[in-house]
Formats: C-alpha cells, structure tokens, sequence
C-alpha cells in the first residue's frame, strides 16, 4: 500500500479486494450511505469522512493523516492482507465461487459500543429498519458532526434516557435492552475494553451476560466491534448455509471464520 497526503485528502494505491459497495452495506455496519457519485459517507468516532474507490485506487476526501492513522487505517483494516485471506478461503470449494463473486467485502473494525448497541437493535429486524431506528437515536442524542450526518451517542449520554424515550425512536422490546445497557455501560459495571483481551469463549460469557444479548448478537459485536475474527454469528440465512457443511467448518476458516462468514451471508442472502 502506497499513501499519497494530497492537501485535504488521502490517496491509497494498490488496495486490492475492497468492494466499498459489499462492504459498507451488507449488515455489518448501519451508518454509511452512498452518494450520487458512487462515493460513501459515514461518521466514525465522531469523525466524517467520503470515501471512494476507483480499480485498486482508494480516495479519503477532507481528512486528516491523524485521523487516517488513529481511525482509518485500523477501521478499513487497510493493513491486513485480504488477498492472502481470500486465497485461503478459496481452499474450501464450496465457498471459492463465491469469493470470486463477491471478492472484496472485508471486516471492518467499527466501535465496540456502536457496534454492541447496533446488533441488540438488529434482533428481528431487517436491514432497512435497523438503519432507520439508528439513523433516528443518533439525530435525536448524537451530535451533528457536518450536514445532516451525527456521531453515535455515548453510553453517558443514553444512560439519561428511559424505556419510553427508547420507545420512541421505533425500538419496540429491545428499548428496555438499550435502557439497561446503557446504565451499566455508563457506570462502569460492563467494560467492554476488558472485552476486547479475552479470549473468544471468555469475551462471548461476558457479552452472553448482559441483558438482552443471545448468541448471535454476541457473535456479531464480538466479530465487528471487538476484533475476534474467529467469531461466527448464525442466524436464520446461516442456519441454512450450514446444511451444506454437516461435517462442521473446513480448518482453512480457523482463525478468519467471520470473514468466511460474511461471503457466505452474502450468498445466501442474494441466492436462497
């Protein structure tokens, strides 16, 4: 990867297996929207950023090299080899078609307590309605960063707020998950950067834990917002993927299952 520091913006070259389009909007992440132009925009960490990507050429419009190192870079996941992944994966022939299908979705490394809050939305509901309950939450108690787009609200700031105030951004059951959440987050009694260096098994019991949280939320925060690649969320679409591995995972997903995961997710989503 070469970087190029171009006034305002940052040129990355040579960035091979990055679909921005499968990345930025097949459920993993609620927050990003595409523009007129092909690009997509989204707030991370309270930052904005446009971003666009023409052959092996990568574009970050009105940045900074502070915010590309301290954010972009891990958050892109700019410095892990996804061709060697992707190659990897492609040793089980059940799923090699459909990397090459689909190359170029990657993992991103979004904000644990986004990313926690987003899954405990997710529970039965679909894609279009998570966006929207999220969009909502962050325009009433985020902050506007630049024309129309916020930050994620804090746990401090959400832990003020009660059931009926959840209730009324669309949340239906899951306000009094966020509610709770919110509280023990804010007070200390959930930490979730002592999530982060455990181990798998040991960060899923502490997330399995909290209220409102079953095995596929856990997975999911675990996989998207808490750097445990090996995580492996099954929900309904994956429940049916599973039938075609009755003899459980091939070993060539150990350690990037939930990269395999989200190629498969992909594919059953668009052919099943």
């Amino acid at each position: 990867m070469e970087i190029k520091y171009i006034g305002k913006d940052i040129v990355l070259e040579d960035i091979r297996c990055l679909d921005l389009d499968l990345t930025l909007d097949c459920g993993q992440a609620f927050r990003w929207k595409k523009q007129e132009d092909g690009s997509w925009s989204g707030v991370v960490k309270g930052v904005f950023l446009n971003i666009s990507k023409t052959d092996d050429t990568v574009l970050l419009r009105n940045t900074t090299k502070e915010n590309f190192e301290n954010i972009w870079l891990d958050y892109f996941d700019f410095n892990k080899d996804y061709v060697k992944i992707c190659d990897t994966l492609k040793q089980d022939s059940l799923l090699a078609p459909t990397v090459d299908e689909y190359y170029g979705i990657r993992i991103l490394n979004q904000d644990s307590w986004e990313a926690l809050c987003s899954f405990v939305i997710s529970q039965q509901n679909n894609i279009k309605r998570i966006k929207g309950i999220i969009s909502r939450l962050c325009k009433a108690y985020g902050d506007e960063i630049i024309n129309g787009f916020y930050s994620f609200p804090s746990a401090e700031k959400l832990s003020s707020l009660t059931v009926a105030d959840f209730e009324e951004l669309g949340m239906g059951y899951r306000a009094k998950y966020l509610e709770k959440l919110s509280k023990n987050v804010a007070g200390g009694k959930i930490d979730l950067e002592k999530i982060k260096v455990l181990t798998l098994d040991e960060a899923r019991k502490e997330l399995l834990n909290i209220y409102g949280v079953g095995i596929k939320v856990a997975n999911c925060a675990l996989l998207f917002g808490f750097g445990f690649y090996d995580a492996f969320p099954v929900d309904v679409w994956m429940k049916r993927v599973m039938e075609y591995y009755p003899d459980g995972l091939p070993e060539c997903f150990d350690g990037i299952g939930g990269i395999a995961q989200q190629y498969l997710f992909h594919w059953v989503r668009n052919n099943l």
